[in-house]
């Protein structure tokens, strides 16, 4: 067995994001870490909509970012911390293009200017990559371990204006534990960087536990001296215990007071330098007045706003509270230092201001918001300061919440007063569950994904397929049979007509601030329209059944006739048009030099022509050189259209059916050839490569598009052309950072579809379904699914399909949390249905209650419309864990029945419960609501439920038992109760029973139905700690484990023959399995299933993560395959290395060695690759660029 990994959807969790402004002077940017992998950089529009510019798979584990700038430079470089022991510099490079609007168009990625190597790879405790600080002035830089190892490295010039780095220089202090790391604003003195640090080294001799207890934490100073190039220790004070986070400030230079921030449990101190006598005020922060007073708070991230004579620093707390710190101030000299409320939105891992007055938060769980600023919080919110903060015995040191007095509260509010979010990163993070099913009778089944934590909860349906936006409908008279848009100026960048075309008759529509009727253009609108087209010179051609139209200045109208036969097939561009008459004549028509368009050659090709297509002008030239003509007898044809052999026959292709359309484009960044599109009337859709220069066809490429033969028609994405495709679904094809795509659009069935492009929509599409006219435009390009999203109360833990309303059940439960009906002050449950007070709780959060108390509900969900059917509330602290829908056999009239595993007052350190049950409940109301059948209590957590054998099997604790519906409880049949520790999940296949351990990898039992008993008889002789684990086969299943590892298990033939004869072995399972797949992802992964994404497509394994990535695992299909795509991997390991220093195969073998998989995110590179080493990598192969491209192409269209 051979595997193929592929990322369909990156993770969408943000652990770092970074401001600057990276891809040139002025403009406003973020690099964001996406699930500890991927670099991305993103920049908004004049909008506020996020664009994403690049997005790289780094191969490492990303631990920290920065972003600096050298003196006098006005670019950003990024500084990266991974687990490679190296650190690396990076800048993002632009590649112009020019696009098809004539604009220059830029390509960016990120390269690699410098790497040094300073340590051991892995995520180790003493070695640097965790913490990273840099000088405001870009002079150095200093990268931490969490203990003892810190290196400085200074950063500069060479001769050649380019950037170099200095051998590090070492600031290591043994026995010291690191919190966090900040560069000091120091002007254009010595670098100095700030440190929170705790001493140990008395506590580890110390064996009373007083040194424990007296050690505290230190804000400790370190200095690089330019000048004799070393690092020095200079100062170290005590500062709380409570201290976690450093914000430096801008200096003296910079209209700042220098000096730096510390962010403390319930306050926030300002040191104003290093000596023990400096300046030092503090100011606590507000809190929330529903908190309990033993409940700190902690600041969880920060950013800086500049402005030209001031500045202000915004600190988030991590129940997603934002303040702004302010200082007053005369130079360095501070008198005040205050902490206002300013806003509420959810709890951020980063924050990052724009100096257009955005603010980008990534959020912990859930979506990444982009904010507006509205104000700069001059209202009269809660506010603290430092002068009215005083203690009872006069001094800092040892401050706490009961030792202060000024201590505010207030009340979170919404709406928000400061900010407006103008944009959405929607993120999957955390997955938690996903099933997929076809719940809705649609050509393709549905991903359905619990996601996201506490107030940020939620359950997404994903359908594969890009999202679209329908931003006008309009009713039209009937169903048309064409559409067309037009320019009034072939210049201009927005279209000014559509042409909407019936079977007798036409209408001209003006597009303006409303699309209306005009006859402005000089159509006939009394008969049916084949091809409308703005020519050079501004004028119009419209092509009807029997004639040309030409429409010149002053509504002057020349027209050629078709006589007796009649036009069937037509195509256009600004300077050439081509018809198809009744019999198989071709006839080509060209414009003049003085403005007129005239026939200038005819062609006879012996058959009826079902389809035409010209290309577009290129830069420079007067005309497009090749026409391709598709025949009724199966065959497309390329057409010379130089005047030197007009219409002459330059390659013929024999197809599997009629072409019943064609679009010639010149689409990728390829100068060789262009790219010819071919509908079949059997749905499929060919792509061919037409030379430039000879007109031949190669590399031709098939992919199955859906029943309905497709239509093609051009539109532009990103600037450039692209191909859409209307068949049972839309499609586009499509080019985007070196790589070409076909992906469907998560939209219903089209007819008609033109470009559309206007100030509201700057690239779109109009189109007609059935008798309605819709304006539709793409976004998010690059995302495989179409999301739509419910919010949920609570975490959800796991879903259930019933088998016969298809509706979804989700169970959700929350730690130190309460039911609605107590959350509520006046005893009533919250109304959690109104969008105000959902989207109140989803930014403000919601109770936050005690440990052991627990907040519990399961909701039935319809999945077509993502509405709550109905709710159940757990009371009692109860919270539900698992879930399983069985029919039962000794009770059939009960139909299917929902288990639910419950804990009581579950508490984690140390574990223990008031109790656990499994309770019953049997659907009524048509399957829309639940009614209790009876409670049964058993003596461990019931982590892991399913049916089998029309019985229940509970994983209880580290038993694993199967049970029967009983009239007033569940009833034992049987047990087995010698697991090594906890039953992490269950999964059956006849009487075979996969059991994975929390922390003992998989088992193999075996149920005997006539002795009634339970038997291990295989296990793992590899100790893994299981998330997930779907059956491949009655020998064969694939697990993955808490550290990101995915592998394929399977117990030999030999001894699973053996087996099925006699499985006891008393307590000890006889057989181990064989690893025959192993991988390392770089993620949990928290759910596998087993599924096939399209129709006639085959089956592969979908995988979901912990930080909201999807992915698929994908059997090769031959030993061919195989051998391709294991040498494309070993030629991309050279030629695309890991941009973070970490080496691919040491990072896909982290925990084991890498075996039988190919790393398809890897090869999927191979299209970003410059031309001449696609050439080299590929002759290695014996193939050419194209071919190694298909090959790429074809695993993923066995997915989507």
């Amino acid at each position: 067995m051979f595997l193929y990994n592929l990322t369909l959807q990156k993770a969408g969790a943000v652990t770092h994001a970074i401001y600057g402004s990276f891809s040139g002077p002025k403009t406003q940017e973020v690099v964001l870490s996406r699930g500890s992998n991927v670099l991305e950089l993103v920049r908004p529009d004049d909008q506020g909509v996020l664009k994403t510019l690049c997005s790289v798979n780094v191969f490492g584990n990303i631990r920290c970012l920065q972003p600096f700038r050298l003196p006098g430079s006005q670019e950003d470089y990024v500084i990266v911390g991974s687990e490679s022991g190296r650190i690396v510099i990076l800048k993002v490079a632009a590649t112009s293009t020019s696009s098809a609007r004539g604009s220059a168009l830029n390509s960016f990625h990120f390269q690699k200017v410098h790497q040094e190597t300073f340590g051991k790879s892995g995520n180790r405790r003493i070695v640097p990559g965790e913490y990273l600080a840099v000088d405001p002035k870009g002079r150095a830089c200093m990268v931490g371990a969490l203990e003892k190892q810190k290196f400085v490295y200074v950063l500069n010039r060479d001769a050649d204006a380019q950037l170099t780095i200095s051998s590090p220089l070492e600031a290591h202090k043994s026995y010291h534990i690191v919190y966090d790391i900040v560069g000091m604003d120091m002007g254009f003195e010595n670098p100095q960087f700030a440190a929170i640090e705790l001493d140990y080294g008395e506590v580890d001799v110390d064996p009373t536990g007083e040194a424990a207890e007296e050690a505290m934490k230190q804000l400790v100073m370190y200095e690089l001296d330019l000048g004799l190039n070393s690092m020095t220790r200079k100062s170290s004070v005590n500062i709380d215990n409570g201290a976690n986070k450093l914000i430096a400030l801008p200096g003296v230079a910079d209209n700042g007071p220098g000096g730096v921030l510390v962010c403390c449990e319930n306050y926030i101190i300002y040191r104003s330098g290093d000596a023990e006598e400096a300046v030092e005020l503090r100011t606590s922060i507000p809190r929330r007045a529903e908190l309990p007073i033993d409940r700190g708070v902690l600041v969880t991230a920060a950013a800086t706003l500049k402005q030209k004579n001031r500045f202000f620093t915004f600190v988030q707390t991590e129940h997603g509270d934002l303040f702004k710190v302010s200082l007053v101030h005369e130079g360095a000299d501070v008198s005040e230092l205050t902490v206002k409320y300013f806003d509420s939105i959810p709890p951020a891992a980063s924050l990052c201001i724009f100096r257009k007055g955005f603010l980008f938060a990534a959020s912990e769980f859930g979506d990444h918001h982009l904010y507006q600023f509205l104000g700069l919080g001059d209202d009269d919110a809660v506010e603290s300061s430092s002068v009215e903060v005083k203690l009872e015995n006069g001094a800092y040191d040892g401050m706490d919440l009961d030792g202060m007095t000024g201590q505010v509260t207030f009340e979170p509010r919404y709406p928000m007063v400061n900010l407006d979010r103008v944009d959405t990163l929607t993120s999957l993070a955390p997955t938690i569950d996903m099933k997929i099913a076809n719940l809705l009778g649609e050509e393709t089944p549905q991903i359905f994904c619990a996601c996201g934590r506490g107030a940020q909860s939620s359950l997404r349906m994903l359908r594969p397929g890009l999202q679209v936006n329908e931003l006008a409908s309009s009713e039209l008279p009937g169903n048309p049979v064409a559409l067309f848009t037009m320019k009034r100026d072939p210049n201009d960048e927005h279209v000014s007509y559509g042409v909407v075309s019936f079977a007798n008759a036409s209408i001209v529509l003006k597009v303006g601030e409303s699309i209306e009727p005009t006859e402005e253009t000089g159509f006939n609108d009394k008969v049916q329209t084949i091809g409308a087209h703005t020519m050079h010179d501004g004028t119009f051609v419209q092509i009807t059944p029997s004639s040309i139209r030409h429409i010149q200045e002053k509504g002057r109208v020349s027209e050629w006739d078709a006589g007796k036969r009649t036009t069937t097939r037509a195509a256009i561009n600004e300077r050439q048009a081509a018809i198809s008459l009744t019999g198989g004549e071709v006839v080509y028509f060209e414009m003049t030099p003085q403005g007129n368009l005239v026939e200038t050659e005819r062609k006879e090709l012996g058959g009826d022509v079902s389809s035409l297509s010209i290309g577009e002008i290129p830069d420079g030239s007067l005309r497009s050189r090749y026409l391709a003509v598709g025949s009724y007898d199966k065959t497309v044809r390329v057409l010379s259209l130089d005047p030197e052999d007009n219409m002459k026959s330059l390659n013929m292709q024999a197809l599997t059916d009629t072409p019943e359309s064609l679009l010639l484009l010149d689409e990728s960044e390829n100068k060789g050839s262009l790219q010819l599109h071919i509908g079949l009337a059997n749905g499929l859709l060919q792509r061919t490569d037409v030379d430039r220069v000879t007109g031949q066809m190669t590399d031709t490429r098939t992919r199955f598009l859906g029943a309905k033969r497709p239509g093609l028609c051009k539109i532009l994405v990103n600037g450039r052309p692209a191909m859409l495709a209307l068949s049972t679904r839309p499609w586009l094809g499509y080019s985007d950072q070196g790589s070409y795509s076909i992906v469907p659009m998560s939209y219903g069935s089209l007819s008609h579809a033109a470009a559309f492009s206007s100030s509201m929509c700057e690239e779109g599409f109009i189109a007609v379904s059935k008798n309605v006219l819709k304006i539709l435009s793409i976004d998010r390009l690059g995302q495989v699914f179409n999301e739509r999203s419910m919010g949920l109360q609570f975490t959800p833990r796991e879903l259930a399909v019933h088998p016969e309303t298809k509706s979804l059940v989700v169970v959700e439960s929350d730690a130190m949390s309460q039911p609605l009906t107590q959350q509520a002050p006046d005893g009533n449950a919250m109304d959690m249905d109104g969008p105000s007070a959902d989207e109140k709780r989803r930014h403000v959060g919601e109770y936050s209650g005690e440990e052991g108390e627990w907040g519990s509900c399961i909701r039935v969900v319809d999945p077509s419309s993502l509405t709550s059917l109905s709710r159940l509330d757990l009371e009692d602290n109860e919270a539900a864990l698992s879930a399983a829908i069985v029919s039962f056999e000794s009770a059939p009239d009960k139909g299917p029945v929902l288990c639910v595993g419950v804990t009581k007052g579950l508490t984690f350190y140390p574990r223990k419960t008031e109790g656990n049950f499994i309770k019953c409940y049997e659907f009524s109301d048509g399957g829309k609501s639940l009614t209790l059948i009876h409670s049964t209590e058993v003596d461990g957590i019931p982590r892991a439920l399913t049916e089998f054998q029309g019985k229940l099997l509970a994983g209880v604790g580290s038993a694993v038992r199967i049970l029967d519906l009983g009239k007033k409880r569940l009833l034992r049949k049987c047990e087995y109760a010698s697991l090594p520790t906890d039953v992490a999940t269950l999964d059956t296949t006849g009487f075979r029973i996969y059991v994975g351990d929390a922390r003992e990898s998989v088992h193999f039992m075996k149920y005997k139905k006539a002795e009634n008993k339970l038997y291990v008889f295989a296990d793992d002789s590899i100790p893994r700690h299981i998330t997930a684990v779907c059956p491949l086969d009655y020998d064969t299943v694939a697990a993955a484990d808490r550290f990101g590892n995915f592998t394929v298990l399977r117990l030999p033939a030999e001894m699973s023959a053996a087996v099925e004869e006699d499985p006891t072995a008393g307590n000890l399972a006889p057989n181990k399995f064989q690893s025959i797949a192993n991988f390392h992802v770089g993620d949990t992964i928290t759910s596998i299933e087993r599924a096939t994404m399209q129709s006639h497509g085959k089956e592969v394994l979908i995988y979901t993560t912990i930080n909201g990535a999807v992915g698929a695992i994908i059997p090769l299909p031959s030993k061919d395959a195989v051998d391709f795509f294991q040498q494309l991997e070993m030629y991309m390991r050279q030629e695309a290395p890991s941009l973070v220093g970490r080496d691919h195969l040491a990072y896909r073998s982290s925990y084991m060695p890498v075996r039988s998989v190919v790393d398809g995110d890897l090869c999927v590179m191979f299209g970003g690759l410059p031309i001449d080493v696609q050439k080299s990598v590929s002759g290695e192969l014996d193939r050419t660029p194209a071919e190694v491209s298909k090959k790429v192409e074809e695993i993923l269209g066995l997915v989507l």
